[in-house]
């Protein structure tokens, strides 16, 4: 019930929308009513053989419900569409400034798929939390309160006995299919979410699955998990169809008891047969909005299960926030790393252990060490994706955690090892970078960074995640990025660890000449061109081990010189010595 009330409170902007749709509704339901209340009446009058003019009411009366009818149900799925996909929207934009604080810290223990299934199809579901869950029961409700008036006015007992039945189908009904059904609209959502994960396993990791010889395997599991799904959907469509067939006999029971207790009251002359014709097939028009009912209680367990599982994301603390009062990004630009520790969550290790550095504005330094070393850890807490346990990290003698978290960010262009692209075009991935950016720009950032050939292919669209394009083409795609955002500090993050040598080299020289002039770290595990920084900080088990230039490093017989010897070693030649 919590969930369900924290999903309401979501749509209670759109309070009175909903409600003007429940009442067009209603309305439309009652020209039905109406509608079939005066054909009855035609038809009876009629066969009584009166004057022509004693028919004009039922005539106009069939014209008027038949028209309202049409254009009242035009109007109710209009007006509820439309709230409901405003409702969608908004909560689609409310889940996103909500998840967007937790990347990448707190979301690292959801897979990828998993997250998908929830972002997509969860929200999804919740558009039924208006149209199918709070909207029926309303409008049901307010033709029961209608036809208690229509048949109270002839009959108390009428009226009571109607009621009677109306209850059974809006609340009998629903409650024996909740409890027949129970379990099968979550158990479908929980198949689909195994679904979607197994898919993407297969897709992301089907190179893998061939060399260990699982993919037979995976493709049984898949199988098992479908066969799953379409069992527990044949149970559904089976408690669907009892449902209608259970509203269809509670209708025509309560025509038989309506007759049963009205056409005593017809046989002493306070009623007459018109009368009851025209009660009788209202009543029978009555059931139409009774019958979502029992679907809704259905959608309202997957509703809850759907905000259930988004409310488990959402209620996650975010790893780091905005100050209530940021600091204005000072002017000098120098880094100064401070007895900087930190440890990952469920790790008994430290990934930093009290590492102090500088960097003064300008200056290209160079974070090198073996793989875990915790280099790119350093990059984490460089951006505020975590927060220190120790230490801290200033820039401008101005601790960053007393920036806005964006402003930090939109003065540091970061390049990983692996660039994200999105599945668009060139030109909706460089706007990333700088949103109002013109195509001449464009193509300039293009040209710095190495591709002028993609200068006339600004709206060629390149694949997921970039797949039409080559490993060197999507890195120099994000020194295009940099080049638009012209942010004051760049940090390279193992940027050229998946390229060719000679690529490698060419990305490596565009980056130094369009960094010039500003102040940037490069983490990486390949020492090349070391010559170039001004310092170099060798990290080894979260610890500073060594630092200086090139030079005095590789004279000390450390883990530079070491690493140095081992990536720059030329292999033996080896001949065969003749006997």
């Amino acid at each position: 019930m919590k969930t369900f009330i924290r999903l309401t409170a979501i749509v209670r902007p759109y309070f009175w929308w909903m409600a003007l749709a429940a009442l067009i509704g209603f309305a439309t339901t009652g020209s039905g009513i109406g509608l079939l209340m005066t054909s009855a009446y035609i038809i009876a009058k009629a066969a009584l053989q009166p004057p022509m003019a004693a028919l004009q009411l039922g005539i106009v009366g069939v014209r008027f419900f038949g028209l309202a009818r049409g254009v009242l149900r035009y109007a109710e799925r209009l007006v509820s569409h439309n709230t409901t996909f405003r409702i969608l929207a908004k909560l689609r934009l409310w889940f996103y400034d909500a998840l967007e604080p937790l990347a990448p810290a707190r979301l690292l223990h959801f897979r990828s798929g998993d997250l998908l299934q929830r972002i997509v199809d969860d929200i999804q579901s919740l558009e039924n939390l208006y149209t199918r869950v709070l909207a029926p029961p309303v409008t049901a409700i307010l033709v029961a309160l209608l036809m208690w008036v229509l048949a109270g006015t002839y009959s108390l007992q009428a009226a009571l006995l109607i009621l009677c039945f109306h209850l059974l189908a809006g609340i009998g009904v629903p409650l024996l299919t909740m409890l027949l059904g129970r379990g099968l609209s979550v158990g479908i959502m929980n198949r689909k979410t195994d679904q979607q994960l197994l898919a993407l396993d297969l897709i992301q990791g089907i190179g893998e699955l061939q060399v260990y010889g699982r993919l037979a395997g995976h493709l049984e599991e898949m199988r098992s998990v479908e066969s799953a799904k379409l069992q527990l959907q044949r149970k559904n469509a089976i408690v669907e169809g009892l449902q209608e067939s259970l509203t269809g006999l509670l209708m025509n029971g309560a025509v038989l008891t309506i007759l049963w207790a009205l056409i005593p009251i017809v046989s002493t002359g306070a009623m007459n047969g018109i009368s009851l014709a025209v009660i009788t097939l209202a009543v029978m028009a009555s059931f139409e909005p009774f019958i979502p009912l029992p679907a809704a209680v259905k959608h309202l367990e997957a509703d809850r299960h759907a905000g259930k599982r988004l409310f488990e994301i959402l209620d996650a603390k975010p790893e780091t926030s905005s100050p209530a009062a940021p600091v204005p990004f000072p002017a000098n630009r120098a880094i100064k790393i401070e007895k900087l520790s930190f440890t990952y969550p469920g790790s008994l290790t430290k990934a930093l252990d009290s590492i102090c550095f500088s960097v003064p504005a300008g200056q290209h330094i160079a974070i090198v060490g073996p793989s875990g070393a915790g280099k790119s850890t350093i990059t984490s807490l460089f951006m505020r994706f975590w927060n220190s346990s120790e230490g801290g990290i200033s820039i401008g003698d101005v601790d960053i955690s007393l920036l806005d978290p964006e402003e930090l960010r939109r003065n540091i262009s970061l390049v990983s090892q692996r660039t994200y692209l999105f599945a668009e075009t060139i030109r909706e991935n460089l706007l990333l970078a700088k949103p109002d950016a013109t195509d001449e720009e464009l193509r300039k950032a293009l040209s710095q960074a190495g591709l002028i050939n993609f200068a006339s292919k600004l709206d060629e669209w390149i694949g997921q995640h970039g797949m039409k394009l080559s490993g060197g083409e999507r890195q120099r795609i994000a020194i295009a990025r940099i080049v638009l955002q012209n942010a004051p500090m760049i940090i390279l993050d193992e940027a050229t660890a998946n390229l060719d040598g000679i690529t490698e080299k060419e990305v490596t020289d565009t980056l130094s000449s369009i960094s010039r002039g500003k102040t940037m770290i490069t983490i990486t595990h390949r020492l090349k061109a070391m010559d170039q920084y001004d310092n170099i900080i060798v990290l080894d088990k979260g610890k500073i081990v060594a630092q200086g230039v090139h030079e005095n490093l590789m004279n000390r017989e450390g883990l530079y010189h070491r690493m140095w010897e081992l990536q720059h070693a030329t292999p033996a030649v080896l001949t065969e010595v003749p006997e």
